[in-house]
């Protein structure tokens, strides 16, 4: 499929640094402050020091994070210093942007898992031998006295200019929560960061970063927003909580497939922030979906190829393409089924769904039946309560359209 757009399906772009700027400060960006003083410190032969936040909360790494980590990356290909500013101070408090309830703030053990999980996978994207990696508890967990000085460097004005934060208020804010844009801009000052990147939903923390600088008489860091981007439903913001994500730890095929069912109206925003296919290609992808020259579907396949070779290799981006051709297009059951084993016959086949992995929990399995995703032996198994006796052959379970799994007595 990905190959009937006739466009070259390159490796990463050999960029030279004048390109490399250009992709910087235009290319999947929503905002740079202040443009022109960041223009000229890229020109200046300086080297930048390039803050990236991430609070810990959870284990997993999606496309919508790999947006930024990929900015990141850009600058470290210029020769600048990435700063990765792993939240583990923050993390135990929650960041309330664009929340309408408070977010359960994480144990000092869950962020220390994972933040070995977030280094794992962002070292897809960014050289991670090359970054400095600082944790905000360095600072943020000296004494309450430094927190009070901090205290005074915001006001409360600045941060009702927020409509979440008004909505949060009226629900009930708790007064740590109002803290939280400060202390993400207290990291600035401890790393003294010339550069700040951020999705557009951490605009305020990112300005708040400068007015702290500011307020400790320092130089006030530059900043760059991305966008963020859909999840699979092409509505909500990709989140694991949402279950629209695409993981950096998915399986090649699995990864294929839920590209394969985005909207189509997300198609280039998602060649533009999520690969690295040269700009005349974007532009040749754009021509074709409006111009309707090409079967949205095949451009599908090409970002999926795309997306999948960064992740896992050529080799197996078109090994998913080719295994979802079979499944979907000719009706085919996958080359390879993982068996799962079971140690009892008679097995509910809610029990039977959550056990093989295709739900997280017995509500959900439910949900699933409902829907009519659920197939035994290519049958279509419509009710939740139904027991399930499995024979000495095994029974194939088919969970929507990419999940198989033959389960067996062992």
């Amino acid at each position: 499929m990905a190959s009937s757009m006739k466009l070259s399906k390159n490796e990463v772009p050999n960029l030279n640094k004048q390109e490399l700027k250009k992709e910087i400060l235009t290319r999947g960006v929503d905002e740079v402050i202040e443009r022109k003083h960041l223009e000229n410190a890229l020109s200046s032969g300086k080297t930048l020091r390039v803050k990236l936040g991430i609070d810990p909360t959870s284990p997993d790494l999606h496309l919508g994070h790999a947006v930024v980590l990929r900015k990141l990356r850009y600058f470290q290909d210029l020769g600048h210093k990435a700063v990765l500013i792993i939240g583990d101070f923050t993390g135990m408090i929650g960041d309330p942007s664009g929340k309408s309830k408070a977010r359960i703030p994480l144990t000092e053990k869950e962020v220390k898992t994972n933040m070995k999980e977030y280094l794992s996978q962002a070292s897809k994207i960014i050289d991670v031998k090359k970054v400095e990696v600082r944790y905000n508890s360095e600072w943020l967990g000296e004494s309450v006295k430094n927190i009070l000085e901090l205290a005074k460097a915001g006001t409360v004005q600045q941060v009702m200019q927020r409509e979440d934060f008004r909505e949060r208020i009226e629900k009930g804010l708790t007064i740590l929560e109002t803290l939280y844009p400060l202390l993400q801009g207290y990291d600035s000052v401890k790393v003294r960061a010339d550069v700040e990147l951020g999705g557009t939903d951490q605009r305020l923390n990112l300005l708040m970063g400068r007015q702290v600088q500011r307020y400790f008489g320092m130089k006030e860091q530059d900043i760059l927003t991305v966008p963020l981007i859909e999840g699979t439903d092409g509505v909500k913001k990709m989140s694991k909580s949402e279950g629209n994500y695409i993981g950096l730890r998915d399986k090649p095929a699995d990864m294929f497939g839920k590209i394969m069912s985005i909207n189509d109206n997300v198609i280039l925003k998602f060649f533009s922030l999520c690969t690295d296919i040269p700009s005349k290609d974007l532009a040749a992808i754009e021509e074709s979906l409006r111009r309707k020259h090409t079967n949205p579907r095949d451009i599908k396949a090409r970002l999926g190829y795309e997306i999948v070779k960064l992740y896992h290799g050529e080799e197996a981006a078109g090994e998913a393409e080719s295994e979802f051709n079979k499944i979907f297009q000719q009706k085919k059951l996958p080359t390879r089924i993982p068996v799962k084993n079971i140690k009892k016959g008679d097995i509910s086949l809610v029990e039977l769904i959550c056990t093989i992995g295709a739900a997280n929990s017995k509500s959900e399995a439910r949900r699933l039946v409902e829907q009519g995703a659920v197939r035994l032996d290519h049958a279509r198994a419509l009710d939740h309560k139904e027991k399930i006796k499995i024979p000495s052959g095994g029974t194939l379970v088919q969970v929507g359209k990419r999940k198989f799994v033959r389960v067996k007595l062992g």
